[in-house]
């Protein structure tokens, strides 16, 4: 090897090693500034807040009206309870309405690694249990599994594990065919101790993008008010919200409920704003005619948030598929 060739190979050594470095110490050298003004979940609390110890998960829910049937409410990514304010009480008019906060969002507790045992609180299957067991903490033996977007696909997950107490599913603008998952391949290196030390920085963008995203959500972004937008941005306020978003994103896996849709024998209701431009609206009308007992529910001139948007011809299809159910 000739003196030039040998310098050179020195240098990309040097370029290799620096490299390395940089990927391996560069991110413990990103400043990661603590959230300011964030404070215990329960002094977030409504009035009419509750909350419940479900499977070793503090779970902050909402419960309304008597009797039968009963309904358990699933709101979608980056939404809370809040989610249903537009028909959870006209809804309780027909029986009992429960809505809680899944993992990661809303004033559920946000537990981090180390702080649970037995299985990640914030996987999809960990999810679906916490809402059978819920039901069963309020003495519900069956009801009826509401899910709107990410929280559909807990719905329909929820009926695959717990049947029993699956009565029927309204499944809203569900995200079956284009859920929301962290690819397989990247997954390890996110849980490398780098990314869990950078992860929660970078979905703290959710803070200012949220807004884009919940326009986008609406087929009539001007019917998105102030008021509105606070009730999105409330939970933000919950400490370690960061971290857990992060921990939902690691626990997140494709499920394929696709391929296990002809299990489902219980009545479904699919509902889909026309101008969804989240989950496509020809994909709610692709689930409706895959599931083996479905209807469905088209709702012109309303986007990917139905119950807020349009709550009225909602409410009207909910009400109408209850009073079917056998």
């Amino acid at each position: 090897m000739t003196l030039r060739e040998r310098k050179r190979c020195r240098i990309v050594l040097i370029l290799v090693a620096l490299a390395l470095f940089i990927l391996l110490v560069g991110p413990f050298l990103i400043p990661v500034p603590s959230l300011k003004d964030t404070v215990p979940p329960e002094q977030l609390a409504d009035p009419d807040s509750q909350f419940a110890d479900v499977n070793g998960l503090q779970v902050h829910y909402k419960i309304a009206g008597q009797g039968e049937p009963a309904l358990v409410l699933l709101h979608g990514f980056g939404a809370s309870v809040f989610s249903w304010r537009e028909v959870m009480e006209p809804l309780a008019e027909s029986g009992t309405v429960i809505a809680f906060d899944r993992p990661a969002f809303g004033l559920t507790a946000r537990p981090l690694p180390g702080n649970w045992t037995g299985e990640n609180p914030y996987s999809p299957e960990a999810q679906a249990d916490q809402t059978a067991t819920l039901l069963e903490e309020l003495g519900i033996n069956r009801a009826v599994v509401v899910g709107n977007s990410a929280g559909g696909t807990i719905a329909i997950l929820t009926a695959l594990r717990h049947p029993e107490q699956v009565q029927a599913l309204v499944l809203v603008d569900a995200a079956v065919y284009t859920e929301a998952h962290t690819p397989g391949w990247i997954r390890p290196l996110l849980r490398t101790p780098q990314m869990r030390r950078l992860g929660p920085l970078l979905v703290r963008s959710i803070s200012t993008q949220g807004e884009d995203i919940i326009h986008i959500a609406w087929h009539d972004p001007s019917k998105v008010t102030s008021e509105i937008l606070t009730g999105y941005k409330r939970p933000l306020q919950a400490e370690n919200w960061d971290r857990a978003l992060w921990e939902l994103t690691l626990a997140s896996h494709p499920l394929r409920l696709e391929d296990r849709l002809e299990e489902i024998q219980v009545p479904a209701l699919v509902i889909t704003g026309g101008d969804d431009r989240i989950v496509p609206t020809e994909q709610s009308v692709r689930l409706a005619g895959e599931l083996p007992n479905a209807e469905l529910m088209v709702i012109a001139e309303c986007g990917h948030l139905p119950h807020e948007e349009c709550p009225e011809p909602f409410l009207q299809a909910v009400t109408d598929f209850l009073t079917r159910l056998p």
